[in-house]
């Protein structure tokens, strides 16, 4: 049995894993593997919820081809690391786009015009989740459903310029709901557009440094970059990915650079003292263990001395 699924992300020539297992975007590795337990438990053919021959046969396959794919990408690093990537892209695209989207349900329409954009997506997913898998033959309107809530909040946060953002920050969808008669605004000027975008790296960055995916974070911020290079918190922040990589040399780079934008950036304020610090201990002591008459090198302390000194433990 083949599953086809043409709204939400799944247009996009995009499998919406997060639609599958009904999480938000942004779940971390702890919520999605509770979820799929819950998911794969309901599914089992053992379970008593699938009674029938035609219902275990059909919860299977949900389970083989949806299900445990989804939790796969998900969890693993590496393709966790690719499908956010893949998702930020979109993300993009879809500001891009924004006006021509097409929405089917009125939860969709309703997270387009909610206030509190964080609080009503995922209070919409929670409840969608406890009855997701209830009804195996309306499991795939389910995952379009939320697969719709999840390109909408893609758009929101991608617009999102602040809490006191006003409406025509917020993205611009086509739908069957009449809209008032005002005039058409033109599009908005492009050093605003390249402001919200840029925010949008920032935000994403933000969330991936909090869960101490580093690579794909320095990726954000360096797309960031290229449309504001003199954003001071662009710079602090690439410079404590750079610092969390141990790459001290790049970190000094970017902090500088954060103190020539803003002299008050607090991260730059605290760090960058003790990365000169330990970069200067780190050249007195090649000096003290180069000598002319041994041209071999001491093994680099990354550890406990350059990079524990700094955060008190060893690299993870």
């Amino acid at each position: 049995m083949s599953f086809k699924i043409d709204r939400g992300l799944f247009k996009y020539d995009f499998i919406d894993h997060h639609a599958v297992l009904c999480v938000p975007v942004d779940a971390d590795v702890k919520e999605i593997r509770k979820r799929y337990l819950q998911i794969a438990r309901r599914l089992h053919p053992d379970s008593s919820f699938t009674e029938s021959d035609a219902q275990k046969q059909l919860g299977n396959e949900f389970l083989s081809k949806l299900v445990n794919p989804a939790y796969e990408k998900l969890v693993g690093d590496r393709t966790r690391t690719e499908y956010i990537l893949i998702l930020s892209q979109i993300g993009k695209r879809l500001v891009q786009e924004s006006t021509s989207v097409t929405l089917n349900t009125d939860l969709a329409r309703q997270l387009v015009e909610a206030a509190n954009v964080d609080h009503f997506y995922k209070s919409a997913i929670a409840k969608l989740a406890q009855t997701q898998y209830d009804s195996l033959e309306h499991v795939l309107q389910v995952i379009a459903q939320v697969s719709e809530l999840n390109l909408v909040y893609l758009m929101r946060t991608a617009g999102k310029s602040s809490a006191a953002s006003p409406p025509p920050a917020q993205p611009k969808v086509q739908s069957d709901i009449p809209q008032p008669n005002t005039p058409k605004n033109p599009p908005a000027p492009a050093p605003a557009k390249e402001g919200l975008v840029v925010e949008q790296y920032v935000r994403r960055a933000q969330s991936l440094i909090d869960k101490n995916q580093f690579a794909p974070a320095k990726v954000e911020l360096q797309e960031a970059l290229k449309l504001e290079p003199k954003n001071s918190r662009c710079h602090s922040l690439i410079a404590m990915v750079y610092l969390k990589q141990n790459q001290l040399k790049m970190a000094k780079i970017h902090f500088d650079n954060a103190l020539k934008l803003d002299p008050n950036d607090e991260t730059a304020l605290q760090w960058k003292p003790k990365i000169d610090k330990a970069l200067g201990q780190q050249t007195s002591d090649h000096k003290v263990t180069s000598s002319p008459n041994n041209g071999d090198k001491q093994p680099e302390k990354s550890g406990s001395g350059l990079f524990g000194g700094l955060f008190g433990g060893k690299k993870k």
